[in-house]
């Protein structure tokens, strides 16, 4: 991690130098507005988009991790409709930039490593943001997106076949990547490793995949074991510096509000079984704190996800986020505290879910069970044998083979923290742990959202596109209809 670190800050100060260094003939070309893009940048520049999807607060107040100490309206689900065009305009532009410039003059951006690794790379990272951009909104523009000014009234294509074609992406971009060729430059993730690429594109595929146990399971099946002997084989985090316009996104909430709180939900689930993860994730109460600097368990006071009047309970009541995601704000969190994208443990719960399902991989269910569990207990850094075996051994952890969805659900859910988007997709497909929605929601149906609703920008500026979406969708466009894996 420190070396990941090192090499954000590299590529960052290579920014600020690039501006500075060139030769002096160059001193009235505005550095705003180059005449060219450095494909290296534009990966940085993409890549830092991972920071939104990771550190994201919504999907979190969904799944319940955290409750809103005061201004609880998210928390009651008021915002339906969503706005995706920031993610079109912005990251999947850079991303595809990357890929066009390769394609047309690969010799004038060879400098940004191998042609061929860097449009793999760029595909990769589509597929990531446009998978978490399907399981959001659901049948989205795809096949006519990003066109420009071609096309301001991009067709929607439907969220299943946009899944296909996701696969099929990870499976050309994996085969694309040549190891012995040189890897990408400003790459803030792997460095540059071609092979860790390959690994995350099957491992983003095996995600693919699970979702579409229930729909296409012949698919998931195969496309899953395609890849399972070649995922990732650690935890993959999303770097942050120890300054302002790169720290962790919780560090900068905390830094003049205290607007989240850990949650009852999660308090009351984790300390009777003793998880000792809860330790890492939330700091003391104030007023249980017994001032060692150390969080015990006996300490952690989760604030009520469901109140009418969440501004009413003092702050010194309740426990907010641990500094190990960030959260504290100055003299409290960790500013470069990083955030994960993929872990280990999520690998294992991929696993123990495949073999459960009957499909061939290495190793079975319950062992798959328990290696993610310690995966998790130490990524935090809190395992420890006995601890972690009595854990194992209580009735609602020990592995239930006659309901795995529950087993691996209710685990899933807890070491995904503080991954909102991720625990909020699947939370929706495996249907555990049982989150009861919102005591005094804000929302038409009072429910706990499926999905996000289209932006009213899209009924006004590409109405016929929107409506014909709204056939693809199979519902109406709002918070009640599931994405299409959600069948549970």
């Amino acid at each position: 991690m420190k070396n990941r670190i090192k090499q954000i800050s590299l590529v960052l100060f290579g920014v600020v130098v690039a501006a500075g260094c060139n030769d002096f003939g160059d001193m009235n070309v505005d550095p705003n507005n180059p005449s060219s893009a450095q494909t290296d940048l534009l990966l940085t520049n993409a890549q830092k988009s991972i920071s939104s999807v990771v550190g994201s607060v919504t999907p979190a107040l969904y799944v319940q991790y955290f409750a809103e100490t005061q201004y609880d309206e998210s928390s009651r689900y008021q915002t339906v409709q969503f706005n995706f065009n920031g993610w079109y305009t912005g990251v999947l532009k850079d991303l595809n930039e990357i890929i066009e410039l390769n394609e047309t003059n690969p010799e004038a951006y060879i400098g940004g490593g191998d042609t061929a690794n860097q449009i793999a790379v760029a595909r990769i990272l589509k597929v990531y943001f446009m998978q978490m951009m399907v399981d959001r909104w659901g049948p989205l523009p795809y096949s006519e997106a990003l066109q420009g000014n071609e096309n301001y009234k991009p067709s929607y294509d439907s969220a299943d076949a946009i899944y296909a074609d996701l696969i099929n992406e990870l499976k050309a971009a994996a085969s694309q990547i040549n190891t012995s060729a040189t890897g990408v430059k400003g790459d803030i993730i792997f460095s540059g490793d071609m092979t860790q690429w390959v690994k995350f594109a099957h491992t983003i595929r095996a995600r693919l995949a699970l979702r579409l146990a229930e729909t296409s399971p012949s698919t998931a099946q195969s496309e899953f074991e395609s890849v399972a002997g070649n995922l990732l084989e650690g935890d993959v985090f999303y770097p942050y510096l120890a300054e302002s316009s790169n720290q962790n996104p919780w560090y900068s909430r905390f830094m003049t509000r205290t607007d989240y709180a850990i949650s009852d939900v999660m308090d009351n689930y984790m300390t009777p079984k003793g998880d000792m993860r809860l330790t890492k994730y939330a700091n003391p109460a104030p007023l249980q704190d017994n001032g060692d600097g150390v969080t015990q368990m006996e300490e952690v006071v989760g604030h009520p996800y469901s109140t009418e009047e969440a501004g009413d309970i003092p702050n010194a009541e309740v426990s907010f986020p641990g500094a190990a995601i960030g959260a504290g704000g100055p003299g409290v969190g960790q500013q470069d505290a990083p955030l994960p994208i993929v872990t280990l443990a999520e690998i294992h719960f991929m696993l123990a879910e495949a073999a459960a399902r009957g499909w061939s991989v290495t190793g079975d269910a319950p062992t798959h069970y328990g290696l993610a569990i310690k995966a998790s207990w130490e990524q935090w850094g809190v395992y420890d044998e006995a601890a972690y075996n009595a854990y194992m051994s209580h009735a609602d952890v020990a592995y239930d083979a006659s309901n795995y969805k529950k087993s691996i659900g209710d685990q899933k859910w807890v070491a995904l923290f503080p991954q909102g988007y991720e625990a909020w997709a699947e939370w929706r497909r495996l249907g555990y742990p049982e989150l009861e929605a919102h005591d005094y929601p804000l929302n038409p149906s009072g429910q706990i959202p499926l999905r996000h609703a289209y932006p009213a920008s899209e009924l006004t500026l590409n109405s016929a596109s929107y409506e014909a979406a709204l056939g693809l969708l199979g519902g109406p466009d709002d918070e009640t209809t599931p994405i299409f894996w959600d069948v549970d």
